[in-house]
């Protein structure tokens, strides 16, 4: 392997092993929020930080995929990084006083007239978080992805400690000492995760300042003007796919009449969403790894290289029924995460984890607009799912609750599954194991099916959990005989018996 390769193999499992860990920790935190909020507070705070997201593409606008683009083709790069980062700064500025400005109208329009020093905490981390975008490229292009590493580690575990701190070691400080017992963490919860997250916010941004004092070259109004060009249609696709992830959060509140009413069904089906989330890790960190595998087995030559996409479909499908099933088998145990109080929504569970499913094939299949240059399907499909989510959400959710959310994302994302499943046959055929897919499927439905009745006809949660157990056991057995070679298997037996 050439040294160019192995440092590309080892940035790409830097960024992504940072990247996944710092997610996985976060998500510990959902498990430390439901105990300190009610439900309505922890729909308050999934509604914000769905917005967050949708605004930090906004801001962004494409510039930080603009930045890689034009440092390395430009014959001056500091030029690219001091006109961009001159942009963001001024962008997120004029951004925070408009919010401040308008702070009232926006405070009832999100429902938070009686939290609105919540808004400006959200003003402020969007723009900060939307800034410190370009140093941190600035990182990436320097190729230093530990200095990167550990600066989106800072924020991580400055988050989890002062958190800690905060509703644990504080409230048992202030029964020793009674000025502290004035703060009451615990009675101002949202107020300190915001006010936790900015202060994060800060300490990344002074770890950022050697990065910024780099941004020696000069402004330079025609280079921006390239560059806005260039990202606009990343800021669509952008706002197309993060739209499609968000639209849940940010619509459901916005339908009923009581807010309050609101808030606490979304701090439910939120909460719950969260015990999904271990497919949505998978299917990440597959996405950090299959671009570059794409590309890496279509310099092989066409016949290996469509066979190799069929391969890691079938292995990707194989992987998420598993953990499929993983979750529903121990959805019992994996409960106790969370409070009772959020229990009514553990039936989104498997319909988040069927809708993650069809994400990750389709992000499989889409390697068909990738290879033949045809990145624009990639948007269309991507607006097409967002009509699809926004559609089922507005129609259903008034009348079936949260559950509308859950049934969005299976059939959003199934339909762009199968739109791309067939423009890809057309563009560029693979042959996928469809029956062999379909197969396992059925049988993880089959699986599935009987778990589900056993919940309803045994009392003993113990017993649940063995037959729970056996099933799971059955369907690893059931693939390993397939897909295993028999002389793998052999070998496996030889060795555990000279052992």
């Amino acid at each position: 392997m050439s040294s160019t390769l192995t440092s590309l193999v080892k940035d790409t499992a830097v960024y992504g092993l940072s990247s996944m860990f710092g997610r996985f920790l976060n998500w510990l935190l959902t498990f430390v929020y439901v105990r300190i909020l009610i439900p309505e507070e922890f729909g308050q705070m999934t509604n914000l930080y769905a917005w967050t997201a949708i605004l930090m593409i906004l801001l962004t606008y494409g510039m930080e995929t603009a930045f890689f683009r034009f440092a390395n083709k430009e014959d001056r790069p500091e030029d690219v990084y001091s006109t961009t980062l001159w942009s963001l700064g001024v962008s997120s500025l004029i951004f925070v006083l408009l919010g401040w400005l308008f702070l009232d109208p926006l405070a009832s329009a999100l429902q938070i007239t009686q939290h609105q020093d919540l808004l400006v905490y959200l003003l402020l981390i969007v723009a900060s978080d939307a800034f410190m975008a370009i140093p941190l490229g600035y990182l990436r292009y320097e190729q230093r992805p530990w200095r990167f590493m550990a600066v989106r580690m800072s924020f991580v575990l400055a988050t989890i400690a002062l958190t800690l701190f905060a509703f644990y070691v504080l409230p048992y400080l202030g029964e020793q000492i009674p000025l502290l017992g004035e703060l009451h963490p615990r009675e101002h919860a949202l107020e300190y995760i915001f006010g936790i997250n900015l202060v994060s916010n800060a300490l990344q941004m002074l770890l950022l300042l050697p990065t910024l004092r780099k941004a020696t070259g000069r402004f330079d109004g025609k280079l921006l003007r390239a560059m806005l060009i260039y990202a606009l249609p990343m800021l669509l696709l952008g706002l197309a796919g993060n739209f499609n992830n968000q639209a849940d959060k940010i619509l459901f509140p916005l339908l009923f009449d009581d807010p309050h009413y609101a808030h606490a069904q979304l701090g439910i089906y939120g909460a719950c969403y969260k015990l999904a989330v271990v497919m949505v890790l998978f299917t990440q960190a597959f996405r950090y790894a299959y671009d570059p595998f794409i590309f890496a087995e279509k310099k092989k030559g066409e016949e290996a290289a469509r066979r190799a996409y069929s391969s890691a479909m079938t292995y990707y499908v194989l992987f998420t029924l598993f953990i499929f099933l993983g979750v529903m088998s121990y959805i019992d145990v994996l409960k106790l995460l969370i409070a009772p109080a959020y229990y009514p929504g553990l039936s989104v569970v498997p319909w988040i984890m069927a809708g993650q499913l069809m994400f990750g094939v389709y992000f499989n299949l889409s390697l068909w607009y990738k290879v033949t240059d045809r990145t624009h399907w990639g948007t269309i499909l991507s607006i097409f799912g967002c009509v699809l989510t926004v559609a089922i959400i507005v129609l259903l959710a008034p009348r079936y609750g949260f559950m509308a959310c859950a049934w969005a994302s299976v059939v959003a994302n199934g339909g762009v599954m199968l739109v791309s499943y067939f423009l890809g046959q057309h563009y560029y055929p693979v042959q996928y194991q469809l029956k062999k897919l379909m197969g396992y499927t059925l049988l993880t439905v089959l699986l599935y099916g009987m778990m589900t009745f056993g919940a309803t006809s045994f009392g003993l949660p113990l017993l649940q959990l063995s037959i729970n157990s056996l099933l799971l056991l059955l369907f690893v057995g059931i693939v390993l005989r397939l897909e295993v070679p028999s002389s793998a298997i052999s070998m496996l037996r030889q060795k555990l018996r000279r052992r």
